[in-house]
């Protein structure tokens, strides 16, 4: 799949370490909901979900033809499925180890990133996933972030979304300084309390903040 990198993948490489290819950020079950968010949040941009204050509507079931994307909306198509936003992330997180892998192959397949198998102590295999050199998809989320933030710009929903997205996962600290990150607050409370979607989207990523604690990254 050619073209612009969707929410899914973006926050995806924004957890990768740019060296180590290991993951970064929150510990536990933040980074599955907020890869989860970010499914939900892709597919009511593709106008297969809608959602109003209370409610989570299937609008259309049809496949987009992204596994990653699809698996998620057959999850929200079955009869017992959770009817609104809040229910949904946990629902879709339940299948976030295997959505990553298949954004992850796609990533190594486009050459953005490299699929590297190693075994600590000839024993425990070791996968990680280095980003590739001179790939502008590398650094451009975190180029967008910076500036929207930094400089002060609008988002479209798009990069709203993924800010948030971001901030739940605890990947600020990786993007900005403290010195930054002090300095920004004001905008970032602005900027990830904009309504790109709706107000139900909006709360249900702010859940995700309450999720894996147990990071040692500074809380922002």
């Amino acid at each position: 799949m050619d073209g612009a990198l969707t929410l899914a993948e973006e926050i995806t490489l924004l957890s990768l370490d740019d060296e180590t290819g290991r993951p970064v950020g929150r510990s536990g079950m933040a980074p599955d909901r907020a890869l989860a968010g970010a499914l939900l949040m892709q597919l009511a941009l593709a106008g297969r979900v809608d959602t109003d204050r209370d409610r989570l509507i299937l609008v259309d079931a049809t496949p987009t033809g992204d596994a990653a994307l699809d698996g998620a909306l057959a999850r929200l198509a079955a009869p017992d499925a959770p009817k609104d936003a809040r229910g949904a992330i946990p629902l879709l997180a339940r299948d976030a180890a295997e959505a990553r892998g298949v954004i992850l192959d796609r990533l190594v397949a486009r050459g953005i990133l490299r699929r590297v198998d190693q075994r600590v102590l000839w024993i425990l295999p070791d996968r990680r996933y280095p980003k590739a050199e001179g790939r502008a998809e590398v650094t451009e989320a975190r180029a967008r972030l910076r500036a929207l933030l930094l400089q002060g710009e609008i988002p479209d929903p798009h990069d709203a979304l993924l800010l948030g997205l971001a901030r739940a996962a605890g990947l600020l600290p990786l993007i900005f300084s403290a010195a930054e990150l002090a300095g920004v607050q004001p905008w970032l409370e602005v900027v990830t309390r904009i309504e790109s979607l709706n107000r139900s989207l909006a709360v249900a990523v702010a859940d995700i903040r309450g999720v894996g604690m147990g990071t040692t990254q500074r809380e922002v």
